[in-house]
C-alpha cells in the first residue's frame, strides 16, 4: 500500500471518528468473525429515553468506511425519530457487510445475534434495508433483543405495511394543512421506488382516488403495480419531473438535492426514504419555494412505532392508535413551521430535541 493510500485511509478513519463526537455517540461496537464471514457494526447514540432500537441493514459496502458512515448517520436519526415520536426508546442502528466469499445466512445471522447479546438489551434490533424476517429469526435464536422474528411471537411481523399506513396518514394531513381538503380523490402522486412500503402506499393511494406516477428499477414489479393501480410508469431520471401534488420518495436517501428540489414540480414531499435530504440546508430551500416537507423521520416512523409498540406492550392496537396519530404530530408540525416561519425540518428537530431535553443539537450521545 502507497503511503499516499495509508495516509488518505488514516484521515477517513480520524474524519469519522470526529463525526461520531459531533453527533455525540455513546457507544460504536465492531465485530468481525472469520468463521462466519460476519463483519457487522452496531452503533448505539442514546439511550436518554431508554433500550436503543434500529434496524439491522444487510447490504454490499464496497469499503468498511462506508459501512461506517452509514450506521452513524442512520443510528443518530433514530434518536431523533424516537424522540420526535415520543416513543421511550433511544437511537441504534446496526450494519453487516455482505460477504464477498461463500457464507451461510443462519450462520452469519446466528453469530449477529451474539453480538447483539453481549450488549444485554442496551441494543433492540430489527428489520431494515436487506433483512428479512426469516433473518431475525436466526439472531432469536441466540438473543431475546430482536423484533420481527415470527417464531417467535404471532404478532411479529414485517413492519413495511406500518410504515406505508403512517405515510399515508401523513400524506392526508399535509393535504389537509396546504389544500384544506380531506379527501385524496383526484390529487397526483408522484412514488419514488415500488418496494415494500412505496407498492404498499400507491394501493392505498389508488383505493383513495388518486393517480399514480411510479418509478423503480424492477420492472416486474413496475408491470404488477400499474396492473393493479392503473400507475403511469417513470423512468427514474424523470420522477423529479412529474407534475403532481405529491411526491413521495420511498426508495434511497439522499435524493433532495439542491438540484432535484428545484426540479420538483410538486406542493408536498412526504415519503418513506430515510435522510431524504442531502443537505439540511435543502429543507430551507424547500420551504422558500413553498413545497411542504414531511421531515421524514417522523412520517415513515410506522414501523419502528409497531416494532416498539409489540416489544413494549405487546399490543398491536397500541401500534395502530400511535401511528393513526401521526397525523396530527405531523399537522402540529407545519402549524409551527407556519407561526415561526422556519422550515418543517427545524420544527421537528426542536420537537425531538424537547422531548431529549437537549438544547444544542445531538451533542450529548450519553448512556
Amino acid at each position: 500500500m502507497s503511503t499516499s493510500l495509508r495516509k488518505h485511509k488514516q484521515h477517513t478513519h480520524e474524519a469519522l471518528m470526529r463525526y461520531a463526537r459531533m453527533l455525540g455517540f455513546g457507544e460504536i461496537r465492531h465485530r468481525i468473525d472469520p468463521k462466519s464471514k460476519l463483519q457487522s457494526i452496531i452503533a448505539v447514540h442514546n439511550t436518554i429515553r431508554g433500550p436503543a432500537i434500529g434496524g439491522c441493514r444487510f447490504y454490499a459496502y464496497r469499503f468498511y468506511s462506508q459501512a461506517l458512515k452509514d450506521v452513524l448517520r442512520l443510528a443518530s436519526m433514530m434518536t431523533v425519530k424516537n424522540a420526535a415520536c415520543g416513543l421511550p426508546h433511544g437511537g441504534a442502528k446496526a450494519v453487516i457487510m455482505t460477504p464477498r466469499e461463500n457464507y451461510d445466512r443462519k450462520t452469519l445471522f446466528n453469530a449477529f445475534g451474539d453480538f447483539v447479546n453481549e450488549l444485554d438489551g442496551k441494543y433492540i434490533t430489527a428489520m431494515d434495508v436487506g433483512t428479512t424476517n426469516q433473518d431475525m429469526d436466526y439472531i432469536a435464536e441466540r438473543t431475546t433483543h430482536v423484533i420481527g422474528a415470527l417464531q417467535t411471537d404471532a404478532l411479529q411481523e414485517n413492519p413495511s405495511p406500518y410504515t406505508a399506513k403512517g405515510i399515508l396518514r401523513c400524506i392526508q394531513a399535509a393535504v389537509k394543512f396546504k389544500y384544506q381538503r380531506d379527501s385524496l380523490e383526484g390529487l397526483k402522486f408522484a412514488i419514488q421506488g415500488a418496494g415494500n412500503v412505496g407498492f404498499s402506499l400507491a394501493k392505498y393511494l389508488f383505493s383513495l382516488g388518486g393517480k399514480i406516477y411510479v418509478c423503480d428499477t424492477n420492472p416486474t414489479v413496475l408491470e404488477q403495480l400499474a396492473d393493479e393501480t392503473h400507475a403511469i410508469i417513470v423512468s427514474t431520471e424523470h420522477i423529479y419531473d412529474v407534475d403532481c401534488h405529491v411526491f413521495s420518495p420511498c426508495a434511497l436517501g439522499g435524493i433532495l438535492t439542491f438540484e432535484t428540489a428545484h426540479r420538483l414540480r410538486c406542493n408536498i414531499i412526504i415519503g418513506s426514504a430515510n435522510n431524504q435530504l442531502a443537505h439540511r440546508k435543502v429543507g430551507a430551500l424547500l420551504h422558500e419555494r413553498g413545497i411542504l416537507y414531511g421531515p421524514d423521520f417522523i412520517v415513515n416512523a410506522g414501523g419502528v412505532i409497531q416494532a416498539a409498540s409489540v416489544y413494549d406492550y405487546h399490543d398491536i392496537n397500541i401500534a395502530n392508535q400511535k401511528i393513526d396519530k401521526l397525523y396530527d404530530q405531523l399537522y402540529k408540525v407545519f402549524e409551527r413551521s407556519k407561526q415561526q416561519q422556519v422550515s418543517p425540518v427545524d420544527v421537528a428537530y426542536q420537537m425531538a430535541f424537547e422531548n431529549l431535553n437537549m438544547n444544542n443539537g445531538l451533542n450529548r450521545g450519553k448512556l
